[in-house]
């Protein structure tokens, strides 16, 4: 049967457009569909414009500092709305880049929302397509849970779009690395945070000690963290603020903005999966082999559709190996194993490889190395922000296995140490390595002495 297209790809986030654009390279007819704009989560709701709001909320910092560096005569007031324009300015730049990237790799485009009609074909609105393979890469959207006043709450992708001026007193509701990021981006920006949480520390999954070092640091910028503590209703008079937030013990507390970053689940559903025997798993996502081939054996998926390691880079890496594969006579799985990560709250966390706790449980006996101290930067302006590095090593191997750090820059640092465990670099490497100085990251060449002494411990709430 002669198809339409060699591969068809449903969603032109970050992991379609890569598997598209590499599979036309081989030399595949290729075309991709998207119901709102290209470049996905990422770029037009999460990373680049959250970023580029991290840069701003930043600024507040560096002209409090700046006095002790001899700067004077500093008044700064901060307009949200050239923030917020610029911001969306730039989301449109670079939709208009994916859209000359898919058009130069001769990738045709569909605007519409496609869902499956038989398992080689595709409706798109009124018009239907068919394709000897598909790839669906759809990603996630963010969830709030089932509370009366649910209606008045927004997430993270309305948060982008917030009305000027910027709220004054903003609630957000959860401990993950969307959470905390938005956190720190609002209070930087002058408005009043609570962050509401579950349990007893933000970002559960992470190193504890990391944990420990963000959730204090998060307390003493000024946000309020209301620790174990539960939302049981929004109340709102004539559904406008200030809101009213009720607990589930009982307790209140008024807002102006409520934001819900609990969670994302994958956008599995209208897609027509059930009609050609694609499965999911537990939490909805698409269930697939280490080669992302889903149960349907024509029908692959990559990204956070997936429900794998939900991050941008991770699914253009199993979009790209998915056409390398299957058009490219290159077969490659995609390698889940050290991926680096870095959570943009101030200061940063940045991480690859093992958790001290994920460490001593797989390898048994490990050394760990630590590094606390002040940021030269800070000396002369005395703002009290501290540096965390740690260094997790295999005791039968000398082999490095994590690498963590909080403090300014850490993504940047992580990045390069990434390389090195990745192949497999030893303590006595690293040793062996002159670090740069005064530099922040010398602090990884030259840590000599494990820690002896138990870790600092925290009443466990998991």
């Amino acid at each position: 049967m002669a198809y339409d297209y060699d591969l068809f790809v449903i969603g032109a986030g970050s992991g379609g457009v890569r598997a598209s654009r590499i599979a036309a390279g081989h030399g595949a007819r290729v075309g991709i569909c998207e119901d709102y704009r290209v470049g996905g989560t990422c770029v037009i709701r999460g990373c680049v414009p959250k970023k580029l709001l991290v840069y701003g909320s930043k600024f507040a910092h560096e002209f409090e500092d700046a006095a002790a560096y001899g700067w004077s005569g500093l008044e700064p007031v901060h307009s949200w709305a050239t923030l917020r324009d610029n911001v969306q300015k730039e989301v449109d730049r670079l939709n208009g880049v994916y859209l000359k990237l898919l058009d130069g790799a001769g990738v045709k485009l569909h605007m519409g929302r496609g869902r499956l009609m038989d398992r080689h074909t595709i409706a798109i609105g009124e018009q239907t397509v068919t394709a000897g393979k598909i790839l669906i890469a759809t990603g996630g959207h963010p969830v709030v849970p089932e509370i009366p006043g649910k209606q008045f709450a927004i997430t993270s992708n309305e948060a982008f779009h917030l009305p000027d001026p910027l709220p004054k007193r903003i609630t957000i509701v959860g401990a993950g690395y969307i959470a905390v990021e938005f956190a720190g981006i609002f209070n930087g920006l002058g408005s009043e945070v609570d962050l509401v949480l579950r349990r007893d520390f933000v970002l559960r999954g992470f190193d504890e000690e990391c944990r420990l070092a963000v959730h204090e640091a998060l307390k003493e910028s000024g946000i309020r963290l209301r620790t174990e503590t539960q939302i049981a209703r929004i109340e709102a008079t004539d559904g406008k603020a200030p809101f009213t937030i009720v607990t589930t013990a009982g307790g209140s507390f008024q807002t102006d903005v409520v934001m819900y970053a609990t969670g994302r689940a994958p956008n599995t559903s209208g897609l027509g999966l059930e009609k050609v025997g694609v499965q999911l798993d537990k939490a909805g996502a698409i269930a697939v082999d280490e080669w992302s081939r889903s149960t349907a054996p024509n029908i692959w998926a990559v990204g956070d559709v997936t429900d794998r390691i939900n991050l941008t880079p991770v699914a253009i890496m199993e979009g790209h190996c998915f056409a390398d594969t299957e058009f490219g006579n290159k077969p490659r799985k995609p390698d889940h194993r050290d991926v680096p990560s870095a959570v943009f709250c101030q200061p940063e966390l940045a991480n690859v490889g093992l958790t001290e706790e994920e460490a001593a449980l797989r390898l048994g006996e490990i050394r760990v190395y630590t590094a606390r101290f002040k940021p030269m930067k800070y000396t002369l302006s005395g703002r009290n922000q501290r540096t965390f590095m740690k260094l997790i090593v295999e005791e039968a191997t000398d082999r490095v296995v994590g690498v963590h750090m909080v403090g300014d820059d850490a993504a940047e640092l992580i990045q390069g140490l990434a390389v090195a465990v990745k192949a497999g670099a030893t303590k006595a490497l690293f040793d062996a390595t002159v670090g740069i100085h005064p530099a922040a990251g010398e602090e990884f060449v030259t840590m000599r002495t494990p820690r002896i002494e138990a870790a600092p411990t925290r009443r466990a709430a998991e």
